[in-house]
């Protein structure tokens, strides 16, 4: 069973930037997919992006394209980065990151049971 922790999240003003790490460990595990989810107050958890390992292909929600991206730090893709940039007041939530040892085609991305492991959540709050 895999582990993922997240981190790097906090309180930031509307346009200012911020990146969230998550980190996978497991005994034998590798990621081919993981991706980022949120959930704001009162409001159900939503697809923001995701990554694909074996050819780097990335996804985004349509909120957070062209303002987030997702990344890897290796060929595993055990350990993924969210920078985000130009941040709204609408993009304060609870991040989850979440990983699957499937290649997901693209569709699937935002489907939370294609996910086999999640973390913990790490808040980003930004204030207006």
């Amino acid at each position: 069973q895999v582990q993922l922790v997240e981190s790097g999240g906090g309180l930031v003003q509307a346009g200012d930037s911020l990146r969230l790490s998550c980190a996978a460990s497991g005994r034998a595990w590798r990621s081919s997919s993981m991706c980022w989810f949120r959930q704001a107050p009162g409001k159900e958890r939503e697809f923001v992006a995701g990554i694909r390992g074996s050819d780097r292909n990335t996804f985004y929600a349509g909120s957070v394209k062209g303002r987030f991206t997702i990344s890897g730090d290796n060929a595993n893709i055990n350990l993924i980065y969210l920078q985000m940039n130009s941040l709204r007041f609408e993009d304060t939530a609870i991040y989850y990151c979440a990983a699957t040892s499937r290649t997901l085609i693209a569709s699937s991305f935002s489907r939370m049971a294609e996910y086999d492991s999640w973390g913990q959540g790490t808040q980003v709050t930004v204030s207006s």
